[in-house]
């Protein structure tokens, strides 16, 4: 039930999204969403894309450091409390949220967020006790 997203290190100067997001660009890959956390001197691009494949690979010969990590998509009532109803069942069952961003949604009644869970299984198992749709990878990339 999770999803793969692809991670890019990249050195925090100007430029250095444009790369990505160029070469990602020349390859017909798309950014369905996105995150940008920094550091002084480096931060971390976290994509999920429609071909993870081939962005991992034209990243790669283009000298990029690429990591896949498994996440965790989540539909989100799309409206006030939505997300703190989510939140409030991981914190009762002792699950850490690690970090978040939301997924860009063109239509549908829900929002879609993209979790990093200390205990995946585990939240996917509270989350969907509760009723709360996990969105599968196959989904998600061609949503």
């Amino acid at each position: 039930m999770q999803a793969e997203q692809i991670s890019i290190f990249l050195e925090n100067k100007a430029g250095r999204l444009s790369d990505v997001t160029g070469i990602l660009w020349q390859n017909q890959v798309n950014i369905r969403a996105l995150a940008v956390a920094d550091t002084t001197d480096f931060g971390v691009l976290r994509l999920i894309v429609d071909d993870n494949a081939k962005a991992e690979q034209v990243l790669k010969n283009a000298g990029f450091t690429v990591r896949k990590t498994k996440v965790v998509a989540v539909e989100v009532a799309d409206q006030p409390g939505g997300l703190h109803s989510i939140l409030e069942m991981l914190y009762k069952a002792g699950i850490n949220v690690e970090y978040m961003y939301a997924f860009v949604r063109q239509s549908g009644d829900n929002a879609v967020m993209i979790f990093r869970f200390d205990q995946p299984e585990q939240a996917i198992d509270v989350l969907s006790q509760n009723g709360v749709t996990i969105v599968e990878g196959a989904r998600l990339y061609t949503m």
